[in-house]
């Protein structure tokens, strides 16, 4: 595409913390960016944020719009206002293209792209209402995978784009290598924790985190000295009632799983890769970049037997439909690890570059009518 002039493209999304639509969005900005295009991204601070949960290539510009938190707001509430403070603060005229990465912006900017990332099912009235705009109302549509671009077609006769995610391959594989300071990063997290399963993605209901806990309780029986460790919840949703019946649930199960939080992103990849096993129970999921990521470093895979997660990580993970199964596949995965599998996960993490999600997305926005 060499001589085309560049565009101005604003690329926007809900939060400055790390959630997948977030690592997404910035990854393909700086992807655009070196492919010579003249790339924004538009954010709210939540919490008096100022910048992202990372550093973004200096050939991004940022537009962090403040976002203050409000004491007893609800989310239906919250939504509303984020979708109002965002519209309020952000400029189209501006840009060539226009793209949103969520409900929250999809709703703040008329006459936009829109990557659906999952298609959810909500009770709250205002999110269910901002859901079905940010679907109807874009011009145009992109998925990243393609069974949820076909629930988009069925369920709502729109037609998307598939473009799958790129993942950092290469920042997860050099955490798994053999150089001094991957080999003593990788120690530090096992003297901590010793053998352990790792999720990434805190605990709440489309992350599967009940059944996950189920089937590290099984497991314990069988193997007590392995751990389970939860990374990341940073969630612009209150599931604060599933998080006090998974604490009860810990308690009844008389288990000890680690739950650390937000992990730094320098220090995420050293963490996956110490893993012993990576589960993803997702009940609901685009694409699964955590677990792509996974991949990437050479850790043994489990997920949901989902058909999304089936067209994405086939012939690459362990699928398991139901509790007694992600019990047996953790088992199976600790006991004797496939390198088939293992050589399979790595070519296809290598396969997804942002480069190439940054040449299709391109070359979609040019195939839009002016």
């Amino acid at each position: 595409m060499s001589g085309t002039p560049a565009s101005r493209i604003a690329l926007l999304t809900y939060s400055t913390r790390p959630r997948g639509g977030v690592v997404h969005t910035l990854n393909l900005a700086e992807a655009l960016a070196a492919a010579g295009q003249d790339v924004t991204v538009w954010t709210l601070g939540r919490g008096g944020d100022a910048g992202f949960f990372r550093a973004v290539d200096p050939a991004v510009r940022q537009v962090v719009v403040p976002f203050p938190d409000r004491e007893g707001e609800g989310v239906g509430a919250r939504v509303l206002r984020s979708i109002a403070v965002l519209r309020e603060a952000f400029d189209p005229g501006r840009y060539d293209v226009v793209h949103a990465q969520d409900c929250i912006s999809a709703n703040a900017v008329d006459g936009c792209v829109r990557t659906v990332h999952h298609i959810d099912h909500f009770t709250t009235p205002e999110l269910a209402a901002c859901h079905e705009r940010a679907i109807r109302e874009p011009r145009a549509h992109i998925c990243v995978s393609a069974p949820v671009a076909a629930e988009l077609a069925f369920d709502w006769g729109i037609r998307a784009a598939v473009i799958p995610n790129g993942v950092e391959a290469d920042r997860f594989a050099e955490a798994a290598g053999d150089s001094a300071a991957a080999v003593r990063e990788r120690r530090a997290w096992r003297a901590r924790f010793g053998r352990f399963v790792l999720a990434v993605g805190g605990i709440e209901p489309r992350k599967g985190s009940l059944d996950l806990l189920e089937a590290y309780a099984s497991l314990t029986a069988r193997m007590p000295r392995v751990r389970l460790v939860i990374a990341g919840g940073e969630t612009l949703f209150d599931y604060r009632d599933y998080r006090a019946r998974w604490e009860e649930r810990v308690a009844e199960l008389g288990v000890r799983p680690v739950v650390l939080g937000p992990v730094a992103h320098d220090e995420l990849p050293s963490l996956v890769a110490s893993a012993a096993v990576f589960a993803f129970p997702s009940v609901k999921e685009g694409f699964g970049l955590a677990a792509m990521e996974a991949l990437a470093a050479g850790v043994p895979l489990v997920t949901r037997d989902l058909p999304v997660l089936r067209d994405v990580f086939g012939g690459a993970a362990l699928f398991a439909a139901d509790v007694p199964a992600l019990t047996a596949a953790f088992q199976r995965a600790l006991d004797a690890p496939d390198p088939r599998l293992r050589a399979a996960g790595r070519s296809l993490a290598a396969r997804h570059t942002w480069t190439a999600a940054a040449e299709a997305h391109l070359a979609f926005y040019r195939s839009l009518p002016r």
